[in-house]
């Protein structure tokens, strides 16, 4: 059962009898793994005293082929994000986002630029305001997404491919067909509506250039999410789970979006 040694962050957990706990973890060079971190909820020397959503550290994992569940020999904290679970819109949209990336990857989803995506959104939403919550967990989504290679088109039409039209007031969304429609290609019943300025804003998202702009001071975040209201973040979220549901392979409830788009819990 070889030893691997890699950075790991935290995207589910819940306990395992009275000592142990099962993990989600999403690795950097081992993509999505389900652990058992036997001892867990009792030791401290080999898991340290944070082992909990959105941390993330140094993780020793014992792989064996044709395992669904792994076993976690340590985990060491380098930072928690204890900030993620102070906040309620930003631990549901911290939340989402992990949901988003244990419905797309997978084992053999191991590549660094897919751990740094992930690892930057939470990051940025840590230590977004309350303001920016939504809008930064969005943002996070459309890049993680892109970077799992489901980016929308939204530089011309989807289905034709021909350009888009400068002068619009209006420019198509379709989901199903993977991005935006030209005036010839588009209807009603299966696309949405958005402004150009909204559909630049995906450009952005998608892009990951309002994540990769982050420094200490988050009001220099080039993606001016201080210009969305609740209703541009409503419709976004819409839009974000239409497409999420038309690309995934069955049909389960998206429970943690559900519960980030509505602002509750509940019964999600």
């Amino acid at each position: 059962m070889p030893l691997v040694e890699t950075e790991a962050v935290v995207l589910h957990a819940f306990d395992y009898s009275e000592t142990s706990r099962i993990l989600r973890l999403a690795t950097r060079d081992a993509g999505v793994q389900s652990v058992l971190a036997r001892g867990a909820r009792r030791s401290k020397a080999r898991f340290g005293s944070a082992v909990d959503l959105f941390a993330q550290g140094h993780a020793e994992l014992h792989l064996r082929d044709g395992r669904d569940l792994q076993t976690l020999a340590a985990f060491d904290v380098t930072h928690a994000r204890s900030a993620i679970a102070d906040d309620l819109d930003r631990f549901t949209g911290a939340s989402a986002l992990a949901e988003i990336m244990l419905r797309f990857a997978a084992a053999d989803d191991a590549h660094s630029a897919l751990f740094d995506a992930l690892t930057a959104a939470f990051d940025r939403i840590e230590r977004a305001a309350p303001s920016q919550c939504a809008a930064a967990a969005l943002g996070a989504s459309w890049h993680l997404l892109s970077v799992l290679g489901y980016a929308p088109q939204l530089e011309e039409c989807s289905s034709c491919h021909a350009p888009l039209d400068p002068a619009a007031s209006r420019i198509s969304f379709s989901p199903s067909a993977g991005g935006v429609l030209c005036a010839n290609c588009s209807s009603p019943a299966t696309s949405r509506s958005l402004p150009p300025e909204e559909v630049s804003r995906l450009v952005t998202w998608t892009s990951g250039s309002d994540i990769s702009s982050l420094t200490s001071d988050v009001s220099s975040l080039t993606s001016d999410i201080s210009s969305l209201t609740s209703d541009i973040c409503s419709s976004h979220q819409r839009l974000l789970r239409e497409f999420i549901q038309y690309h995934l392979s069955d049909d389960r409830p998206l429970r943690a979006f559900a519960a980030w788009e509505h602002g509750h819990w509940g019964d999600t």
